[in-house]
């Protein structure tokens, strides 16, 4: 699914790619706004969608720039309808490295707020609104976006960044995989709040959302846990082999592996 995907360009060397339902996203809001609209108002829809996701986009660089840090290679940063998705080599195992890289997501989306802000601080207070079309329009809308990505994302639902952090103090703690399970149960809880709240209050798309993050933490943490149980596998096998001392001099010691 995740290969029906277009590349677009690189940014500090990361590939930006954009899935091939995104059409969809636009098609959807441009109609939207031209029902409201006429042309004009499908300009707007489609300029502020993409305004928006340049914002992800920023997101998601927060997220790459500071795991390059570290020294994980980012190859790609995948745009989806339901948001960005940053594709690291490996996920950090330090508590610390993980904690910092996923902070600095939301991180990026608050600096937004903080630099565009105080250019409309005044709109938010008019009674009479914000003049449609306008320039004024577009940043009270970037900075609402940016403030609720902010916050949502911090609600800790693994693998989202608040479930990610959640994980990273938890290993502070407790060994890996039992932080990881850990926060996959409490993400399990709350994912299925979000979707029953969802269907009920008809807001289907926050259900699918929910859904697809509640399948992406259960196999993340299947992948943490076949990961362990190959550590383990190979280091009992490193503790069983013994080196016996060569015949000759010069010759490589011979290595037997204990029984299994």
């Amino acid at each position: 699914m995740l290969g029906w995907s277009i590349n677009l360009f690189k940014v500090f060397g990361i590939q930006l790619a954009v899935h091939a339902s995104f059409v969809l996203l636009l098609a959807y809001w441009g109609y939207q706004g031209w029902q409201e609209g006429g042309v004009p108002g499908m300009a707007w829809s489609v300029g502020l969608i993409v305004l928006f996701f340049v914002c992800v986009i920023l997101h998601e660089l927060g997220h790459s720039l500071t795991a390059r840090r570290y020294g994980i290679n980012v190859p790609r940063i995948m745009l989806l309808p339901i948001g960005g998705m940053a594709e690291f080599d490996r996920i950090p195992r330090k508590p610390s490295q993980e904690l910092l890289i996923t902070a600095a997501g939301p991180a990026v989306n608050f600096v937004l707020v903080a630099l565009l802000l105080p250019l409309v601080w005044r709109d938010f207070f008019l009674s009479e609104g914000v003049e449609a079309y306008s320039p004024a329009g577009v940043a009270v809308q970037l900075v609402y976006a940016n403030f609720i990505m902010g916050v949502f994302n911090l609600v800790p639902v693994f693998p989202m960044d608040g479930g990610r952090i959640f994980r990273a103090l938890l290993a502070m703690k407790l060994p890996y995989l039992r932080a990881t399970w850990w926060a996959v149960m409490v993400g399990r809880v709350l994912a299925i709040g979000f979707i029953a709240w969802g269907l009920y209050t008809d807001r289907l798309m926050l259900a699918v959302l929910f859904t697809f993050i509640l399948f992406a933490g259960n196999n993340e943490y299947q992948v943490a846990l076949r990961r362990e149980q190959e550590e383990a596998y190979w280091r009992e096998l490193a503790r069983q082999a013994v080196a016996v001392p060569p015949e000759r001099p010069g010759e490589p010691p011979l290595i037997i592996h204990g029984p299994n």
